[in-house]
């Protein structure tokens, strides 16, 4: 009788580590977002002199996104799109974040950490942040990292200063760091590669945010990398691409010692389009930062998931920062939030080139001055792109018309209108649920003259 007893404890106990194994380990997750690079911006995307040799890597180890876009042409709006899943109007950071003014990413935003969080996932933010303005930084009056889910965070407010070497102004789980020694690329992932080899907890899934300066002014290069480029004119912007895609790699390098590669899905991006007067390349593109155009808008986008992405894939699927959300809680198989409008959609199909189904079109808004392309909606091939008062309007064909050369606004006013009326009925929706407190008076003032802070 003991021995039949200890030969069903056996079995038992066999049973449940068999089931464990079978048991599939929850994915984890690494978002990397560049700072102002442009879709032409690296040799991945065709640039004749910039060596991005980590990010060619990634991207010949899963898909690389032809249409990729941020949610905004400017960086704190498309980084609030991609916490929270939603258009920036409509998550309040509709504005770059600085000066005085109360737009800030607020507590009431449900972002995909907070929710993985709450899963059992450990999580952690390294590099800028920019969802603050300057008097809301690391201060209790105001959300930080850790209100919007992160187990651990070490982060600026927006630029390293006084430089993008030797900073003073990083902060770690609410307490100053002082100044670090090197360059900001080479610092958010050597602190980001700490967190995955030493700091986190092994045992549970994880979601990490490694969110650079680079190529943000003002370009700060480690001697080894512009002179790679010595010569060119640009040498230190070209170098500061390749200063980002060095970090790029020792991040996949720390992923790789601590054997969670295989089961680790990496998004790269970027925040918004090129500026260049530092250099920056929209790869061909109408309009840089802060424009509607494409130039402004579409980005570098990778994605890495080994097993279920086919390496070296190319898809031409239109995906948008603000979907990173939902495709991180659909593959964690975590229920997406129904009580509020999710404007981004899963992006898993378009991994292999099939197209994805939107309830919202995608829509951009960045307000920076009165201009002529401020605002723009696109739909299918068709994209419409208006001032910021919405009173002027162009249409363009945009897979067949990609560099926004031929205006079909005049030829075609029966499709100009359809897609007026498209552009109206999103607005009028977003203007509805954003809180229109924050941004009402100063967009209803021109800015004519007003100074950039790039």
């Amino acid at each position: 009788m003991k021995e039949l007893v200890s030969l069903f404890a056996l079995f038992t106990c066999l049973t449940g580590i068999l089931a464990a194994r079978e048991k599939p380990k929850r994915p984890n997750f690494v978002v990397f977002l560049a700072d102002d690079m442009g879709w032409g911006d690296s040799a991945t995307y065709g640039h004749p002199l910039i060596k991005t040799p980590n990010l060619d890597k990634l991207a010949s180890q899963g898909v690389k996104f032809t249409q990729c876009y941020s949610a905004c042409g400017v960086c704190s709006p498309s980084r609030s799109a991609i916490l929270t899943g939603r258009t920036p109007y409509r998550n309040g950071v509709w504005r770059h974040l600085s000066g005085n003014h109360e737009a800030h990413l607020r507590a009431s935003e449900i972002t995909y950490p907070k929710l993985l969080n709450a899963a059992g996932y450990e999580t952690c933010h390294v590099g800028k942040w920019h969802l603050l303005a300057k008097h809301q930084f690391n201060t209790l009056d105001y959300p930080q990292p850790g209100e919007h889910g992160y187990d651990y965070w070490m982060y600026t407010q927006n630029n390293a200063i006084p430089s993008h070497k030797n900073p003073n102004n990083f902060v770690r789980n609410g307490e100053p760091v002082g100044e670090l020694e090197g360059y900001s690329a080479q610092i958010v992932a050597a602190e980001a590669s700490s967190w995955i080899e030493k700091k986190r907890n092994p045992d549970k899934p994880f979601a990490l945010s490694v969110w650079f300066h680079e190529p943000h002014s003002p370009i700060a290069t480690d001697p080894r990398f512009f002179k790679l480029y010595d010569g060119h004119k640009n040498s230190k912007y070209l170098g500061n691409i390749s200063q980002m895609d060095h970090a790029l790699g020792q991040v996949m390098t720390a992923l790789d010692k601590a054997g969670v590669s295989d089961n680790t899905i990496i998004f790269f991006t970027s925040d918004n389009g090129p500026v260049p007067a530092f250099g920056g390349t929209s790869g061909g593109l109408r309009g840089n930062k802060r424009s509607s155009h494409e130039g402004g808008i579409r980005v570098p986008g990778v994605a890495r998931w080994p097993g279920h992405i086919k390496p070296g894939t190319i898809s031409d699927i239109p995906v948008i920062g603000s979907d990173i959300f939902a495709t991180i809680l659909s593959i964690a198989e975590i229920p997406i939030p129904t009580e509020r409008t999710i404007d981004g959609v899963n992006m898993v199909p378009a991994f292999s080139g099939k197209p994805l189904t939107r309830k919202t079109p995608l829509f951009w808004r960045t307000h920076v001055s009165q201009a002529n392309d401020r605002s723009a909606l696109r739909i299918g091939d068709w994209k419409i792109v208006s001032n910021d008062t919405m009173d002027k309007f162009m249409l363009f064909e945009i897979q067949k018309d990609w560099k926004e050369e031929n205006d079909l606004a005049g030829k075609m006013p029966e499709k100009l209108e359809e897609m007026k009326k498209e552009l109206f009925n999103v607005w009028k929706q977003i203007e509805s649920e954003g809180p229109k407190e924050w941004w009402l008076e100063e967009t209803a003032k021109p800015m004519k003259g007003a100074k950039l802070n790039y």
